[in-house]
């Protein structure tokens, strides 16, 4: 907490990155632990599986059980909803029986298929809802997702239905975010009490990288930014997710990421920090830099410590 603004949550994206495993929690530590040390140390997760498939309502039920009561997950919605292409078997069972596919069994999205697969996905979150731990809808957009062949009101669907939870949308093509584009896109979510995803990102005019220097605040309960480090071969040519986002912030880097933190936390309630340098064990360890960085207590725990679930 900054006493002079809103609530800072610090977090990565995801707890399970092979490279956590490897470098940053204790050796021999079972999979069934890494959540509650995770919590141990900070605030909030980003919850990034949710992307690739519904999680079991059991699941759900351990991941409350084993963080604290004050503990928060951001949750990204299914790619289908963010204009990627997506496989049938990236479905839940019941709907991969009903869904159309193409002949590379890449799935026809339908306004059909897209609410029965929201029902599917909104049962296991209500959930973490229930137990208060439920923070911020983030759908990530394809690059794909361009003004020259979409518009914002294809997301309105969309929103609406996801009205009376907190959402937030990071554009992956910068062509929403500059020239006259921006302040219509800044509008469109504004309008909508919408979040706005802020980035740390390469400096690079290509299209799928984000402009850094936007501050937008859309909803004045929550900030969001997402930091994907500062390598532009790497995130433009990496061909896996660790290769893209390969980035290790120096000290003075992270010293600019709490200045930009602290700012944002004077117009927004709760700011959400997520570091997305997820190649070996960058990210936790850059977040608890942070959280240093902004005064926040940082107390390590010893890889001898009891479990407590």
């Amino acid at each position: 907490m900054k006493k002079d603004g809103g609530n800072i949550l610090i977090g990565t994206a995801s707890w399970t990155d092979p490279g956590f495993v490897e470098r940053w929690y204790p050796k021999r530590m079972a999979a069934h632990e890494r959540l509650a040390w995770y919590a141990q140390h900070f605030a909030m997760v980003e919850v990034n599986s949710t992307f690739y498939s519904v999680p079991d309502p059991r699941m759900v039920e351990r991941w409350c059980a084993t963080t604290p009561d004050s503990f928060t997950f951001d949750v990204k919605l299914h790619q289908l909803f963010s204009f990627h292409s997506t496989q049938r078997k990236l479905l839940p069972p019941e709907l991969q029986r009903i869904a159309q596919t193409n002949a590379k069994d890449k799935v026809n999205t339908s306004p059909e298929l897209q609410d029965a697969l929201l029902k599917s996905f909104l049962r296991p979150m209500s959930i973490l809802q229930s137990a208060g731990k439920l923070g911020v809808f983030l759908l990530q957009l394809s690059p794909a997702f361009s003004p020259r062949k979409h518009h914002l009101r294809e997301l309105e669907s969309l929103v609406e239905k996801l009205v009376d939870y907190q959402l937030a949308i990071e554009f992956r093509n910068r062509n929403w975010l500059v020239g006259g584009q921006l302040r219509s896109t800044i509008d469109f979510l504004r309008k909508r009490n919408v979040g706005f995803v802020n980035v740390d990102a390469p400096a690079s005019d290509h299209f799928s990288v984000v402009p850094s220097e936007l501050n937008e605040i859309t909803n004045p309960n929550f900030s969001y930014l997402r930091l994907h480090g500062r390598d532009p071969k790497a995130y433009l040519t990496g061909k896996t997710v660790a290769a893209r986002f390969n980035y290790d912030y120096s000290d003075k880097e992270i010293e600019e990421v709490a200045d930009r933190s602290s700012k944002l936390a004077q117009d927004a309630k709760d700011v959400h920090v997520v570091f997305n340098n997820n190649n070996l064990d960058y990210a936790p360890r850059a977040a608890t830099r942070l959280r240093a960085a902004l005064g926040q207590s940082v107390a390590l725990p010893s890889p001898q410590t009891p479990e407590l679930f």
